[in-house]
């Protein structure tokens, strides 16, 4: 069995800043932090460096990804359309904080944040980041798709549904209300925006990756 990899985390913004050296420490300076920051590097160093940078600087970077794809493989699927917005969630635990965004595919601006919330998964946030997307690009009127790596939201997306297992509860009343916001939204407007996969073993993480464990 080969040995897991050590990895740093650095957190920008939680209780306490700084780099550290297990996920259960990063983990504590996130817990119940409104807006945590923060992200896991392969070393020391890397870690120490960019916590002197900006959190925006690294989230979503795929600068040493290297495709194992064959060359016919990376010709057929080709390069990602850059008139674009991608979309991705990070959630901590399943359930858990969850908070989702939306970016410029080739620019990688940031055009839409929404949470961290209390409760949540992975699914639903790529669900209403998708819807999101198209909610923004409707009103603007423009003829960008949108990129997700989640085939389940491009399910529930096509279905007009959020078919989440997850139970309604206190906890998570803020996140349902943008559920069924999103929903309603689905069932009572129509719209021209192609949703696409985004081909993650061709271009490596989506840009709106959050770069979390």
């Amino acid at each position: 069995m080969s040995k897991k990899k050590k990895k740093y985390y650095t957190v920008w913004k939680g209780h306490h800043t700084g780099v550290f050296e297990s996920w259960d420490d990063c983990k504590a300076q996130i817990k119940d932090f409104q807006g945590a920051q923060y992200k896991s590097f392969p070393t020391f160093e890397a870690a120490k460096k960019a916590l002197k940078s900006n959190y925006f600087d690294y989230v979503g970077k795929n600068k040493t990804f290297k495709s194992e794809l064959s060359e016919a493989q990376l010709k057929k699927i080709g390069q990602p359309n850059y008139n674009s917005i991608s979309v991705d969630a990070a959630s901590s635990g399943n359930p858990g904080k969850m908070e989702y965004r939306g970016v410029d595919t080739k620019t990688k601006k940031q055009l839409f944040i929404q949470g961290p919330f209390e409760e949540g998964t992975n699914n639903i946030g790529e669900f209403l980041a998708i819807v999101h997307g198209l909610a923004l690009l409707k009103k603007k009127n423009s003829n960008c798709l949108i990129y997700t790596d989640s085939k389940t939201a491009m399910s529930w997306v096509k279905k007009k549904t959020c078919n989440t297992k997850l139970e309604r509860n206190d906890k998570n009343k803020v996140l349902f209300e943008l559920v069924d916001r999103a929903v309603n939204w689905l069932k009572n407007n129509t719209y021209t925006t192609v949703i696409v996969k985004w081909e993650t073993k061709a271009w490596g993480e989506i840009p709106a990756d959050f770069g979390r464990k």
